[in-house]
């Protein structure tokens, strides 16, 4: 017998050049605004997962009852409501960095995830009300004029501005620590401790379980049509037509596998309640927490109308 001579083809040992970092050889191709976003919302699920460990860190609030935390969060939130300068805000969101710390969050995470949305969302609506068109006041900052009018922002405007910037800040603050440091789990039971209906609660449970698992699909049904797709002749419409065809199929996907797991829970003695490995037990350090929110509250709410 002969043996078989098997050659290695020699498209299969080129080697591949890549593109130079000056752009002088090749050409740079921009990614797709689905691959982008797929890409993006997979990150976001990440994070979100990773999130979840900081729960298990042994830290300041992650010792504490989950009830407690939840209403002693709601108390402090009330309390940066009634506050009205911008001095003790301040001041009150200093404290959040500090808990942050004490909690053992990673302080550029926390203050990246309580600042991207500030500027985008407050920042816009509370922008107009820095002009004298809204808020009457002495003009500190011409912008010139506007039919023979001068156009500026004010004194007033800045200050309002900055203190509604500075309490949402403060109020973000409170409730991202609130959701770092809780298993998700234990949050849900905390909410139905305080009696908050049984659907609410069947409803956000699901809705976060499975905004996890339907964005893990999308990301595999991509990675699965990149795979079989061959050159690189895709163009928008045929991203377009991927997106549509995708959403149809990823619905009924969530339709089925809905039904599925909710018969698998029923099966498994699931009643609407949710519930955790550990029972609920106030502690010392509960107990020492409720006291110094309740202090911080009345400290806070003291020089406010001090000032």
């Amino acid at each position: 017998m002969t043996a078989t001579r098997t050659t290695t083809p020699a498209w299969l040992l080129d080697t591949e050049f890549g593109l130079c970092p000056c752009c002088t050889v090749g050409t740079r191709r921009k990614g797709s605004f689905v691959s982008k976003t797929i890409r993006s919302a997979a990150h976001v699920t990440r994070r979100a997962l990773f999130a979840d460990e900081f729960a298990t860190t042994g830290g300041l609030l992650q010792r504490l009852d989950a009830r407690v935390k939840l209403l002693t969060v709601l108390a402090l939130l009330l309390t940066v409501a009634l506050v009205h300068s911008i001095v003790v805000l301040a001041v009150a969101y200093g404290l959040t960095l500090a808990l942050a710390l004490a909690c053992r969050v990673p302080i550029g995470l926390f203050v990246r995830r309580v600042w991207l949305f500030v500027p985008i969302f407050t920042g816009i609506v509370v922008l107009p009300a820095t002009l004298n068109l809204i808020t009457a006041g002495t003009i500190v900052v011409p912008l010139g004029t506007w039919f023979g009018h001068e156009v500026g922002m004010t004194a007033q405007g800045l200050t309002s501005a900055a203190l509604i910037v500075t309490r949402v800040a403060t109020s973000i603050s409170l409730v991202v620590l609130l959701t770092l440091t809780t298993p998700w789990t234990k949050l849900l039971a905390a909410l139905r401790a305080l009696f908050v209906p049984k659907l609410f609660i069947l409803v956000l449970g699901m809705a976060y379980r499975y905004l996890f698992h339907l964005t893990n699909t999308v990301v595999d049904m991509y990675t699965a049509r990149q795979a079989r797709t061959a050159g690189d002749d895709r163009d928008a419409r045929s991203g377009r037509a991927f997106v549509a065809a995708s959403a149809g199929a990823l619905f009924g996907k969530s339709h089925a596998l809905s039904e599925e797991v909710h018969m698998a829970m029923v099966s498994r003695g699931y009643t609407g309640d949710a519930r955790t490995l550990s029972a609920f037990e106030l502690r010392l350090i509960d107990i020492a927490w409720i006291a110094t929110t309740i202090g911080a509250a009345v400290l806070l709410l003291g020089v406010d109308r001090g000032f």
